[in-house]
């Protein structure tokens, strides 16, 4: 593992979000700052405000973000280059948006620490919403598949690593990480997944055979601090950017492995 400081100084960054069209990387923080970093600069600006902590973000087509915002008001929000602005409520603790190629919108919803009230939401490009069952134990990080057919899912009270078939809203659970607390996801060129975890400060990479691989391990907590989020970045995709929840800074790191596009549709609930 290479790994360096990217950008310090943020507050408790949790979810991060890699913008291709800008070079930009996104960031929150506990206090609803959204950050916009400059790769090459290496710099950071705060370039919105949200009603809570920002927890997750994805990035859609027109460079907008999806934000999921929680403890003062719950709310999925969008910021639109200005303003931040709420697209739902009825939430009890939003915590990662993932888009699909139609525009829908998943978002984790995760509930309260070991009550097993955790949900996963789907919101359509009109709004409407409805609901993934079986996944109740805190569901965290998401991202669709690259072909559009899976949501893969971590949960961190429960620590394991599952997928829904969207066609047919089937679950499959694809494997546990004991003695761990998996929070981010992001998928590899070769059919696999990293699973960045809030405890202890370690990455897996879980392979397309299921096998588990340490790829960036961190046992003073101090250059990956509590990494919840993670994304690849760069024109080839082939570097990583962790956030920090315990510290205050993103890391940029070299694991060896290239990232896939994600999902980035230009219409979606905002529009609604």
């Amino acid at each position: 593992m290479e790994a360096e400081t990217l950008v310090d100084g943020l507050d408790h960054p949790e979810g991060v979000a890699y913008d291709p069209a800008s070079g930009a990387v996104y960031a929150g923080g506990e206090l609803g700052q959204v950050y916009r970093v400059d790769l090459e600069r290496r710099a950071w600006e705060q370039v919105g405000a949200a009603p809570g902590f920002v927890l997750g973000l994805a990035v859609d087509g027109r460079g907008r973000l999806a934000l999921c915002v929680s403890e003062v008001r719950p709310s999925v929000c969008v910021w639109d280059g200005g303003e931040v602005r709420v697209v739902a409520e009825d939430v009890v603790f939003p915590n990662y948006p993932a888009f699909a190629p139609d525009g829908t919108l998943y978002v984790s919803d995760s509930g309260r620490w070991g009550c097993g009230d955790g949900r996963v939401l789907r919101i359509a490009p009109d709004g409407a919403r409805d609901e993934l069952h079986g996944l109740r134990d805190f569901p965290n990080g998401c991202a669709v598949s690259p072909d559009g057919r899976w949501l893969w899912l971590v949960q961190s009270y429960d620590p394991t690593v599952s997928r829904f078939d969207l066609a047919t809203g089937e679950l499959e659970h694809v494997t546990r990480i004991d003695g761990t607390v998996p929070d981010g996801v992001a998928f590899t060129d070769d059919g696999g997944l990293l699973v960045s975890c809030y405890r202890p400060d370690r990455i897996y990479h879980l392979g397309r055979d299921g096998s588990l691989e340490v790829v960036a391990d961190d046992f003073q907590g101090t250059i990956l601090g509590a990494p919840t989020n993670v994304c690849f970045v760069g024109e080839r995709l082939d570097r990583v950017v962790s956030a920090n929840l315990g510290r205050w800074h993103l890391t940029l790191l070299d694991v060896g492995l290239r990232g896939v596009p994600l999902h980035r549709p230009s219409t979606w609930a905002a529009d609604a």
